[in-house]
C-alpha cells in the first residue's frame, strides 16, 4: 500500500507541475473538478445527465485548459522539452487527448445517421430520446476509455501503474480542488492588475 501511494503522489506531482503552469488552466480545471462532482452525485440517479455534465461541462473546461491556455514549447520552469512531457505522463497526453476527442466528437454525427447504433437503441423519435441515447454513449466512452488506459498500462509499465493511473483519475476532481480552489480568485487579481498597469 505504501508503494501504491507513493506512486500516486508521483503521477499527481508530474501531472501537476508539468501540466498545469497557467492560471487559467488552474482555474477551468478548479470549474471541471466542481463538475465532476456533480456528475459523480448523479451517476447511479440519472447517469444520462451525469455523462453530458460530464463531457461537456467537465471534459470541455479541463481539456480547453490544456490545449488553449498551457505553453506547448520547451518548459522553462522544470527545465524540460514538450515532447519530454508527453513521453512521461502516463495517462492521455494530448496526442491520446485528440484521439478520445475526436471520438466524442464523432458519436453524435454516428447517432444521428445510424439511430439505433446497430441494434443497442429503438431508434430515437425526438430530440430528448437522441440526448438520452447521446448521454449513454458518451457514459460508455467515458468508461471504456479509462478501462483502456488502464489495462494498456497493465502491458505497457506493470498492474500497480494502471491502478494508479485509475485511482488518480477518479480521485482528481477532489485533489484539483484541493489544489486550485483560490485559482479563479488569483486569476481575478492578475486580471485586475493588468487592467490597472
Amino acid at each position: 500500500m505504501k508503494n501504491f501511494l507513493r506512486a500516486l503522489e508521483i503521477q499527481r506531482w508530474d501531472d501537476h507541475r508539468f501540466y498545469h503552469h497557467s492560471r487559467m488552466n488552474q482555474t477551468l480545471h478548479f470549474i471541471s473538478a466542481v463538475s465532476f462532482l456533480v456528475a459523480y452525485s448523479l451517476l447511479f440517479v440519472d447517469p444520462v445527465k451525469a455523462a453530458l455534465i460530464g463531457w461537456l461541462i467537465s471534459m470541455v473546461t479541463r481539456q480547453s485548459g490544456h490545449f488553449f491556455f498551457e505553453p506547448l514549447g520547451y518548459d522553462e520552469e522544470n527545465q524540460v522539452t514538450n515532447d519530454y512531457k508527453e513521453a512521461v505522463k502516463v495517462g492521455y497526453n494530448l496526442k491520446r487527448k485528440v484521439v478520445l476527442l475526436s471520438i466524442w466528437a464523432f458519436i453524435p454525427v454516428a447517432l444521428w445517421l445510424n439511430p439505433t447504433m446497430f441494434g443497442l437503441f429503438e431508434a430515437h423519435t425526438g430530440v430528448g430520446e437522441f440526448i438520452d441515447h447521446l448521454g449513454l454513449m458518451w457514459l460508455g466512452l467515458g468508461v471504456s476509455g479509462l478501462l483502456f488506459r488502464t489495462v494498456h498500462l497493465f502491458f505497457l509499465k506493470d498492474v500497480q501503474t494502471g491502478l494508479v493511473w485509475l485511482t488518480k483519475i477518479l480521485t482528481d476532481p477532489y485533489h484539483d480542488i484541493k489544489l486550485y480552489h483560490k485559482a479563479p480568485l488569483y486569476l481575478l487579481r492578475d486580471l485586475r492588475a493588468r487592467q490597472a498597469a
